[in-house]
């Protein structure tokens, strides 16, 4: 048994999930559409082009929650799930997630994204496992800020050690999933390497260094 590790927003699903969740939020009225949008675009952008940080981005996209407790977040990212998530989920992806599961591997999503909006992704994907950003709660509600390390970058495998020696696990002929250059980090922590619907610059490095290329668009 090895470890299966996916990235989430365009390698299992075909789009970038806090984007949409802010493009949802825009629609229930909790954010100003021109306006929010706009800024949560070029954040994204930033962030691509390793411009900005996960804590950058975060501290912007995450305001409409200030205050709102998980439980009403929760509500809402189900029937955002349901409505939106659900028609992007790649075919090719749960066909790799099944092969890795009849190998009797342990798959696991490691994504930057918070931790609601994967939880709740990942229920209808039927993955059970995962590591995403936390998001801090204070007096019972969300307070804007990430508690602990953030899921991005390096700080994914400084997330995915502390969860492998809590459970035992090795990454002795792990898999890695991933679609950005800013997964560069853990791609090349694993024995298997995987570039999923690759940026230009993770195609680039996957084809100097031999690493697998995968469409699943």
């Amino acid at each position: 048994m090895a470890l299966a590790l996916f990235d989430l927003d365009d390698t299992l699903i075909g789009g970038n999930s806090p984007s949409l969740w802010t493009a949802h939020l825009a629609d229930l009225g909790w954010v100003d559409r021109e306006s929010f949008l706009a800024r949560e675009q070029a954040l994204v952008a930033q962030y691509a082009a390793l411009q900005a940080t996960l804590e950058d981005y975060l501290a912007f996209s995450v305001q409409p929650l200030v205050g709102r407790t998980p439980a009403e977040i929760d509500c809402v990212a189900g029937a955002f799930v349901e409505a939106v998530i659900e028609p992007l989920i790649l075919t090719d992806a749960m066909r790799a997630v099944a092969a890795h599961r009849a190998a009797d591997d342990r798959v696991l999503i490691v994504s930057a994204s918070p931790t609601f909006l994967v939880a709740a992704i990942a229920a209808r994907l039927g993955i059970a496992e995962l590591l995403a950003t936390e998001l801090e709660l204070q007096h019972g509600g969300y307070s804007g800020r990430i508690a602990g390390i953030p899921c991005a970058r390096e700080g994914k495998i400084a997330r995915l050690e502390q969860w492998r020696r809590e459970q035992g696990e090795t990454l002795a002929g792990a898999h890695f999933y991933s679609d950005s250059r800013n997964d560069l980090p853990l791609l090349a922590h694993v024995d298997h390497p995987h570039a999923v619907n690759p940026d230009a610059a993770l195609r680039a490095h996957a084809e100097r260094h031999g690493w697998d290329i995968l469409d699943w668009r």
